[in-house]
C-alpha cells in the first residue's frame, strides 16, 4: 500500500535492493524469500525477538535522488505480487514526469505531493457504507471549491478527483472538481498557485491518450487553449463522468435548459462508498440511455434493472448466454456475442 513518505537514513541497513532506476528503488527484507544467509537469519531472529514483523512489512519501495543521501519510504508490501503493482504504476506515470524537474529538490516535493495526494483518494473511497449519502467530506469538498473559484450556492460538485495538470512542461499536483457547469482545477505547490476554471460550454474535444511528453492523460481542448490532466487513480472513470458532464452542457445549450435533477430514476437501493447523488444520477442516466439505445426503445422508458442469464432458443436448440433488462414497459434479452440473438416483449402481452 502506499503510505505518507516518511525519511530513511540507511536505507541498505537490514534490506535488499531488488530492482532500481534512476528515483526510486524496491527492496525485500533480508530473511524474507529466498535465501538470506546468516545475516538474513539473524533479521528474521530479530524480527521475531522484538515482534517486528507485524509493524515491517517484508517489501517496500524508496524514493532516492542522486545528490541526497536521504530516501523517502513511499510504499510496502505484505507480497510480491502487490509491490510489484506499485512499482509499474511508479514506471508507467511518475518515471518519466520527473526526469524533466531540474533539480532534485523539485523532484522530492512533486513525488511526496502525488502519493499524499493518492493516499487521500484511496481514504476517500473506502470510506464507510454507512455514512450519509453526500458524506462531510463530499461537503466539505463542495464548500471549498465554490470558495476557490468564487462559484454560487447553486452550482452543484458532482465528483473530485486527485491529479496533476501540465502548466508548462511542469506537472502541477492537485485536485480536479467537476461540476455541473464547470470543471475546476487547484494547486498550491513550491508557493506556486494554479487556478483553472473552464465552462463545460466551451469544451469542443476531450480525448484520453498518451504520448512521449505525457504519460495517460486526458485532453481537454476549448476554442482557445488545451488543458493536460494526468496521474489519476481511475483515468476511465474520470474521463467517462467528464464526458458525461459535456454532454449534458452541450445538450442544455442546444436546448436551452437548465439542468435538473431525473426525479423518475430508482431510488438507490443502499447507500455507496461517499458517491455523490448527482454522481449515481449520471450513472443511471448513462444506463437508461444505452438500455434505449441498444433495444431502440422511446425515450421514456426507464431501467429498472439487470442480470446474467441463459435464453433457451428452439430455433437453435441451445441456450444462448447474455443478460436480462427489465423496465417498467418491457422484458429484453441480449445475447453476449454481439448480434446472436436478441428478444422484446412488451409487459403487456
Amino acid at each position: 500500500m502506499w503510505i505518507e513518505p516518511e525519511e530513511v537514513l540507511l536505507a541498505g541497513a537490514l534490506w535488499v535492493s531488488e530492482r532500481a532506476n534512476p528515483f526510486f528503488v524496491l527492496q525485500r527484507r533480508r530473511g524474507h524469500g529466498r535465501g538470506g544467509g546468516l545475516s538474513g537469519l539473524l533479521v528474521g531472529t530479530l524480527d521475531v525477538v522484538l515482534d517486528s514483523s507485524a509493524r515491517v512489512a517484508p517489501y517496500r519501495i524508496l524514493l532516492q535522488t542522486a545528490d541526497s543521501q536521504i530516501y523517502w519510504n513511499i510504499a510496502c508490501g505484505s507480497s510480491r505480487k502487490e509491490i510489484t503493482e506499485h512499482w509499474d504504476w511508479l514506471e508507467s506515470n511518475l518515471l518519466q514526469t520527473i526526469s524533466i524537474f531540474d533539480n532534485d529538490e523539485d523532484v522530492i516535493t512533486f513525488v511526496k505531493g502525488k502519493i499524499s495526494g493518492i493516499i487521500a483518494e484511496e481514504n476517500r473511497l473506502k470510506q464507510s457504507e454507512e455514512q450519509e449519502e453526500d458524506s462531510g467530506k463530499f461537503r466539505e469538498a463542495e464548500l471549498k471549491m465554490r470558495k476557490l473559484f468564487g462559484m454560487p450556492d447553486e452550482e452543484k460538485l458532482v465528483n473530485y478527483y486527485s491529479c496533476s495538470y501540465w502548466k508548462g512542461r511542469v506537472p502541477r499536483q492537485g485536485w480536479l472538481y467537476l461540476s455541473i457547469n464547470h470543471l475546476c482545477f487547484y494547486s498550491f505547490l513550491l508557493g506556486k498557485e494554479v487556478t483553472l476554471v473552464v465552462p463545460w460550454t466551451e469544451v469542443t474535444q476531450l480525448e484520453k491518450n498518451a504520448t512521449l511528453v505525457f504519460p495517460e492523460s486526458v485532453r481537454v481542448s476549448t476554442r482557445n487553449a488545451e488543458h493536460f490532466f494526468s496521474m489519476f487513480l481511475n483515468i476511465n472513470d474520470t474521463f467517462k463522468l467528464m464526458e458525461q458532464l459535456a454532454n449534458i452542457a452541450m445538450r442544455q445549450l442546444l436546448d436551452n435548459e437548465a439542468f435538473a435533477a431525473d426525479r423518475s430514476l430508482p431510488k438507490a437501493c443502499k447507500t455507496l462508498k461517499n458517491v455523490s447523488a448527482l454522481k449515481r444520477d449520471f450513472d443511471a442516466r448513462a444506463k437508461n440511455e444505452r438500455y434505449r439505445s441498444m433495444f431502440r426503445l422511446t425515450q421514456d422508458e426507464r431501467l429498472d434493472g439487470h442480470t446474467d442469464c441463459t435464453l433457451w432458443t428452439p430455433f437453435a436448440k441451445m441456450h444462448v448466454v447474455g443478460q436480462l433488462f427489465i423496465s417498467n414497459n418491457y422484458i429484453c434479452f441480449s445475447s453476449r456475442e454481439e448480434d446472436l440473438c436478441q428478444l422484446i416483449i412488451p409487459l403487456r402481452e
